[in-house]
């Protein structure tokens, strides 16, 4: 995930159509979301969906591979997901140790991803955000990749960009991908690539309308990452 491709996550899917309406786009990752949000998906739901995205080509032919978003769950409760739907990814987003990161990929055999929060636009140059890149050390050899977030997840909001080639570097240099979110959205993204090409982005309420997944807002993000590729 390195390399010059960006890799593009949509996340919160819910609906087949959904998943029938990016057929051929440049989408790598879907992402379901299984801790307490609108978003929020059963696992036997998550089954169902993932089962459509099998059979639903992206670009290259390929099914896009499915990743579960949980909030400080317990490795019983990975567990119960994973045997109803079969993740290719679990991403962390709560405060989950390190230590439960490597207890979940070796446990159930499945890539781990840690999502990291990183303060808003309002933060102070030289806070946590910019300490921050030295806790990715602790999950060398554990998680495949880190997903910053502004703070508080949701939001909207972007964090401050300027930080990303700190992260950027402290994920290079512990053998980890480095995913980006936090208020992106289709009219943003190629300024973030463009400046700042992280190997890969994620989105949710920046391709939707009204709550729900605009097919013509993914494919316009999509389309504009790719670009970078």
């Amino acid at each position: 995930m390195s390399g010059a491709s960006v890799k593009v996550k949509i996340c919160g899917i819910k609906e087949e159509a959904t998943i029938d309406g990016m057929k051929g786009l440049p989408v790598d990752y879907i992402g379901f979301v299984f801790a307490k949000s609108k978003r929020q998906v059963a696992p036997e739901r998550a089954a169902e969906l993932l089962a459509a995205s099998r059979r639903t080509p992206m670009a290259g032919g390929v099914p896009p591979k499915t990743v579960g978003v949980f909030v400080n769950p317990t490795l019983a409760e990975l567990e119960r997901v994973l045997a109803a739907v079969k993740l290719d990814v679990v991403q962390l987003h709560g405060e989950e140790t390190p230590e439960f990161a490597r207890q979940a990929a070796e446990r159930l055999g499945v890539k781990v991803w840690r999502a990291l929060p990183v303060p808003g636009k309002g933060a102070i140059a030289g806070g946590s955000a910019l300490a921050g890149p030295a806790r990715l050390a602790a999950y060398r050899g554990i998680a495949e990749a880190i997903l910053i977030d502004t703070a508080g997840g949701g939001t909207g909001k972007t964090f401050r960009w300027d930080v990303i080639p700190r992260y950027r570097a402290a994920a290079a240099a512990n053998g980890l991908a480095l995913f980006v979110a936090g208020g992106l959205s289709p009219d943003n993204v190629d300024s973030l690539v463009g400046q700042y090409a992280p190997g890969g982005v994620d989105i949710s309420s920046g391709v939707e309308t009204d709550g729900v997944k605009d097919i013509a807002k993914i494919a316009a993000f999509a389309e504009k990452v790719r670009r970078h590729s």
